[in-house]
């Protein structure tokens, strides 16, 4: 009976731990939005942020949008082969790369790259009690720490998307005019024939929410970092493990909401 009470009791803790965390991320969240419409923002350290998340991200994202584009094709040209619609490969191709691939693969390597970042980087300085001592000097330090970061990541994981999109297609367009000797030219046409204006806004619409999400995420657990260096390091994993998941609810939501508006 005494084991049952124990067990009822460390369940009924970790609800409420879990409901508590939720209201704190809420709180969290509210209190950004809040800092962005009255506190003055830093333009020289949210540069610095963007230049940390898009710039330093441009060789990793080149590197995998080059291949992305190759090895879809690769795996794609067997299929329309066997059906003999081979002529269909840049329509498809352009369609999986703007609608879904690269949004997706730019934030996945966000998450890993910047959202682990900020994360190890606010816990650092938590640890460290150097954001404690901003408070004390009278700077703010969500403002300057948290605001910065996040806005860096959601102003840039869409330029790094349309980025990725150029060289996934650019990788894409090399392998298609290799083995099917189709034209520049052509290709561009059969993109453009392919996708829409919606296709696009949606994409960016992926982007900016999945950039908000590796910047808040990263955020969030740095800023509240706790427990030393082990501390750190364990706020940088989640960081990188909730980003990654919540991409891939966020994607299931607005490919819902695509589904209901292209239904009307």
């Amino acid at each position: 009976m005494t084991n049952n009470n124990n067990i009822s009791y460390l369940f009924s803790k970790k609800i409420d731990n879990f409901f508590i965390l939720i209201l704190d991320i809420y709180r969290f969240i509210i209190r950004f939005f809040k800092e962005i419409w009255t506190s003055k923002q830093d333009i020289k350290e949210l540069t610095q942020q963007c230049y940390e998340s898009g710039y330093k991200s441009l060789f990793l994202i080149s590197t995998i949008g080059f291949i992305t584009g190759i090895v879809f094709c690769n795996q794609t040209r067997p299929y329309l082969s066997n059906f003999g619609a081979l002529s269909w490969m840049p329509s498809i191709i352009s369609i999986s790369i703007v609608r879904a691939l690269a949004p997706i693969i730019t934030a996945l390597i966000a998450a890993g790259k910047i959202s682990s970042h900020i994360a190890s980087e606010l816990g650092s300085m938590r640890i460290t009690e150097q954001i404690d001592a901003m408070e004390v000097s009278a700077i703010k330090p969500f403002n300057f720490l948290v605001v910065t970061r996040t806005l860096a990541s959601t102003l840039m994981i869409p330029i790094l998307t349309v980025y990725a999109i150029v060289i996934s297609l650019f990788g894409a367009f090399i392998n298609i005019h290799y083995n099917e000797n189709i034209s520049l030219n052509l290709f561009i046409i059969e993109i453009f024939d392919s996708i829409s204006f919606f296709d696009i806004g949606f994409t960016m619409f992926k982007s900016i929410l999945f950039g908000f999400t590796i910047g808040i995420v990263g955020s969030y657990n740095g800023f509240y970092a706790k427990n030393g260096t082990q501390g750190v390091g364990r706020s940088s994993n989640i960081s990188f493990v909730v980003s990654m998941l919540l991409i891939f609810f966020e994607e299931l939501f607005v490919l819902q909401i695509t589904k209901l508006i292209n239904n009307f």
